[in-house]
């Protein structure tokens, strides 16, 4: 199997590449931030992409980022998606597009050489690896409509609920509209506030929706 490997850290990456050869695979590209990871799975088309949810320059999502790039680009994309926690957010917005070929696991599941290959070659063939830490949150987090945004769709909402413009939130976060308008349309989307019911009546359900968590 051939396959491009994202991480910041080097010595996660060439302990990846090391298993992944004993394995019997061959790591074709070994990259360290998003952007890279984004070009060496387009060139080289491998059999799965292994990517870090966190990398520079904030560590919050950009591997995630670019893993939906990639499949905006790429749908055929096979791709895992590694984290260091279970971020509930993060698997939702992976599995969202309803297609296989996508798993996301714990680093710790790397250890076990069998679990971590079981799930390549799941991913490999189409199929969906989730953690099954990841299952059990995602289950749990069907009962609160809130667990599935970001922090900085939870931030935004935040600010949604205090009765702020999108103007005015875009300037407290230091961010342009464009990008608090995208986030308000993602928190609409997972809060399932669809577009025909108005702009006006999806903010005052979202902050309802928020109020009622926070209560």
């Amino acid at each position: 199997m051939r396959i491009v490997v994202a991480d910041d850290s080097f010595l996660l990456r060439e302990g990846l590449q090391l298993l992944l050869a004993e394995a019997g695979h061959e790591v074709v590209a070994s990259v360290a931030d998003g952007p890279a990871f984004v070009a060496a799975v387009l060139e080289h088309r491998p059999d799965v992409g292994i990517v870090d949810v966190r990398m520079p320059p904030s560590h919050t999502d950009e591997g995630l980022r670019a893993a939906v790039e990639v499949r905006r680009a790429w749908p055929e994309a096979r791709l895992l998606v590694l984290s260091q926690y279970v971020e509930v957010a993060y698997a939702a917005d992976l599995l969202a597009a309803g297609q296989g070929g996508v798993g996301y696991l714990l680093k710790d599941r790397v250890a076990d050489l069998d679990d971590f290959t079981a799930a390549l070659d799941t991913v490999a063939r189409g199929g969906t690896a989730l953690d099954p830490q990841v299952v059990r949150r995602l289950m749990g987090a069907r009962r609160d409509p809130l667990a599935a945004l970001t922090p900085r769709e939870h931030e935004v909402l935040a600010l949604m609920a205090e009765g702020r413009s999108n103007s005015a939130i875009a300037e407290a976060m230091v961010v342009s509209l464009g990008a608090v308008e995208k986030h308000t349309q993602r928190i609409f989307a997972k809060l399932g506030l669809a577009p025909d019911d108005g702009a006006a009546h999806r903010r005052v359900a979202a902050v309802i929706s928020y109020l009622r968590s926070a209560g």
